[in-house]
């Protein structure tokens, strides 16, 4: 590797309890865990509901819509594997199902931006199985 070489984004890593949302992810789909008990969706997927701490959780299918409850530009990268991407925006997305999900805003203009923005799911390609969901805004 050459010194002007750009490291890669890390990938993330996956376990029993995130593989579903990875492998939903993968193909084109946003899927968290819903509490059995509670009925709430949460993110990030836990093998345990924090919202009763009821252990009985299925994956659903979402429908990929939500509004930015909050969100910054990032001007300077996270790390050298997120060079290439600055300025970007993190946001935490306030999803149709009432989970809060933390994610990436793709826009055209940065500065168009705003709370309350309708935004749909997207999926970026980052290796061979894994897909990282990031928001952009709705039409």
């Amino acid at each position: 590797m050459s010194q002007d070489a750009t490291p890669n984004r890390p990938i993330p890593i996956t376990d029993p309890t995130t593989a579903p949302f990875w492998a939903a992810a993968s193909r084109g789909q946003l899927s968290l865990p819903r509490c059995g008990d509670c009925d709430r969706v949460h993110y990030y997927p836990r093998a345990v509901c924090p919202h009763c701490g009821s252990e009985s959780l299925a994956w659903e299918t979402l429908s990929g819509r939500g509004t930015i409850h909050s969100w910054t530009v990032s001007r300077r990268p996270a790390g050298a594997g997120f060079k290439p991407y600055v300025p970007y925006v993190v946001a935490l997305i306030d999803l149709e199902e009432g989970a809060r999900m933390l994610s990436n805003v793709r826009a055209d203009d940065i500065e168009s931006v705003a709370i309350g923005q309708a935004v749909v799911v997207d999926f970026e390609e980052m290796a061979e199985d894994i897909a990282l969901p990031v928001f952009r805004p709705a039409d």
